[in-house]
């Protein structure tokens, strides 16, 4: 099967509907029909970031979800103590109101990282799994970072964490061009760096509560390490990575590329040249194509197979 040559989704043209989770607003898509696929987004993107890969995979025959996690998008932002557990039971909840038969996860960067969750806590909701330059924790650990660097880090925590401080700073963060400047560092495709996108990002972050999820986010723990998930995976996985990505290394996936040439392990492993952080954004006419491929492999057929 070949990714057919569809024209991205305008944001304003996704139809995105409301679901009250745990009393707050959940703001999710269901495209197409037949074998469901769940999309989850990365640190601070939304629904829109799928914008170019939406409309690919439900035409391909598959039911695709796309959700907002609590506090990102245009879900709500109540001050709460953000996990990548509570996003876990956020994404089984979600599941059981809307799929409830096994779905692939499809996850870029933390989003990544809730995909290999779902597949190892929730093995009867996983029928597969795939990870876009999946990040290796929520944040840093501690003994990930040089003693300098710690510091640096910690400083910055207390500071956006401050009722004083913290509103200035995260003002500071979230202006356009530093959110450019940004996607510079980790977008190697610049062309895929658009206006869209940059009010994509930029427009949650206006919303009442942004800056008390991100203070919160970026104090919370960082969450189970991807070796410690994997040997409690029996479902098969794709992982794509992105050569060029400063925020999770292409170093970070030898892991995954090892247990790709193991014939006992169902782990496919592509790497994309030219590619930063976000592939799905990137380079969508091959990722589109490796997923598509994949799903065919893995005997996960559409409806159309």
């Amino acid at each position: 099967m070949t990714a057919q040559l569809i024209a991205p989704i305008a944001l304003k043209d996704l139809r995105k509907q409301d679901w009250t989770w745990r009393g707050h607003r959940i703001r999710y898509t269901i495209e197409g029909t037949g074998q469901p696929l769940v999309l989850i987004h990365g640190f601070g993107a939304s629904i829109g970031h799928w914008r170019k890969n939406i409309p690919v995979l439900a035409a391909a025959g598959y039911q695709v979800h796309a959700l907002d996690l609590l506090g990102f998008g245009d879900s709500d932002k109540p001050a709460l103590d953000y996990s990548l557990d509570l996003w876990v039971a956020l994404l089984k909840d979600y599941w059981q109101e809307f799929i409830q038969q096994p779905a692939v996860f499809i996850g870029n960067s933390i989003g990544g990282l809730l995909a290999l969750m779902m597949l190892a806590e929730a093995p009867e909701m996983a029928k597969g799994g795939v990870l876009l330059n999946c990040a290796g924790g929520l944040n840093h650990r501690p003994d990930e970072l040089t003693a300098p660097l710690r510091l640096v880090m910690g400083t910055f925590t207390k500071l956006v964490s401050s009722d004083l401080l913290g509103p200035f700073i995260f003002n500071q963060v979230r202006q356009k061009f530093r959110i450019r400047g940004s996607l510079r560092q980790v977008y190697r495709n610049r062309e895929a760096i658009t206006e869209d996108l940059v009010e994509m990002l930029h427009g949650p972050s206006c919303d009442p509560g942004a800056q008390k999820v991100f203070a919160a986010i970026v104090t919370a723990p960082p969450g189970p390490r991807p070796e410690a998930l994997l040997p409690q995976i029996q479902q098969p996985l794709l992982v794509l990575w992105g050569e060029n990505d400063p925020w999770t290394p292409i170093k970070g996936a030898d892991i995954y590329r090892r247990l790709s040439e193991d014939a006992g392990a169902a782990v496919t492993f592509h790497s994309i040249p030219e590619t930063g952080h976000c592939p799905h954004d990137e380079r969508p006419e091959v990722v589109n194509e490796q997923i598509l491929a994949w799903l065919q492999k893995a005997q996960i057929p559409s409806s159309e197979g």
